[in-house]
């Protein structure tokens, strides 16, 4: 535990600017957990917690993960209040300095964008909100392909960047843009180095996605992404043992199909996604019908 506290305290020193500059104050809990990080930890779960007027924030690390949570509300604020607004991977064994960085850099970003006084410029655009876990598991909505996004680069946050730009230069994600031309190499990295911890990573999120995800979402997973592998015979064998039983068949599948002859067209098309077509803008009901 206390690799972690250390890792936290850096954490949080680093975002003592944003929260100030965001008028918060820091809650002091009776008993930290050290004297250098002013948090508590109730089964595991080390809190932060932030007030302003009129708000609150909260930083929580559970299960290998940090997330940023906050509320406005006139009055009293409650644990039903808050809304996750940010999440990174952030593991004992493995995080170092550069982990630090993105999550202060990202998290103080983000603390600025919902609290913060200054002016956004007018280039970057808000990033899609992805679909939490509750909400797809209870069926009331799938994943779609940018929560997938957002997901895989808190795991990899080496290419938040691209993920954020990409957001930003077309008004919305362009999944088939993004993992070709950056998460597909990543993930035939974690496959063709075959280690254990981050295939089980890489595949829990693909499985869980794939499970609850739309129609879109599971063919982004099967087609774009993981028929890259090029039916490589020794890289799906790696994958077999952690991809789930509804994934598996289809991506066997898909690999086959795509790397024979009957295929070749197919590949094409995944190889040079279409260029970006702007959506057009609705025209009014009385256009629409011929009456200008």
């Amino acid at each position: 535990m206390a690799d972690i506290i250390a890792l936290l305290t850096d954490v949080y020193k680093g975002l003592s600017p944003a929260f100030a500059e965001c008028g918060f104050t820091l809650v002091t809990p009776d008993e930290p957990v050290s004297e250098e990080l002013p948090a508590k930890n109730i089964n595991g779960c080390i809190t932060l917690e932030y007030v302003g007027e009129d708000k609150a924030a909260r930083i929580e690390h559970f299960n290998n993960r940090i997330s940023l949570h906050g509320a406005r509300k006139e009055g009293e604020i409650v644990s039903g209040d808050f809304h996750q607004l940010a999440l990174s991977l952030f593991e004992e064994e493995s995080a170092n300095a550069k982990d630090i960085k993105f999550v202060v850099n990202d998290f103080s970003e983000t603390l600025v964008e919902n609290f913060g006084t200054k002016v956004v410029k007018p280039t970057k655009s808000k990033l899609p909100t992805p679909v939490s876990k509750s909400a797809a598991k209870s069926g009331a909505v799938s994943y779609d392909p940018n929560t997938l996004a957002n997901r895989f680069t808190a795991i990899y946050p080496e290419l938040r960047d691209e993920y954020k730009e990409n957001c930003e230069k077309y008004g919305e994600f362009l999944a088939e843009e993004f993992f070709v031309n950056y998460g597909n190499a990543v993930v035939k990295r974690v496959i063709t180095e075959n280690d254990p911890t981050k295939m089980r990573q890489l595949f829990k999120l693909f499985n869980d996605v794939y499970e609850d995800g739309t129609n879109e979402t599971q063919s982004l997973i099967c087609v774009t992404i993981l028929g890259s592998l090029e039916n490589n015979q020794e890289l799906l064998a790696n994958c077999v043992d952690y991809m789930s039983d509804d994934m598996k068949s289809p991506v066997i599948s898909v690999n086959k199909y795509l790397y024979s002859n009957a295929g070749k067209g197919a590949r094409m098309r995944l190889e040079n996604p279409p260029k970006y077509k702007p959506k057009k803008k609705s025209k009014s009901p009385m256009s629409r019908i011929g009456m200008q």
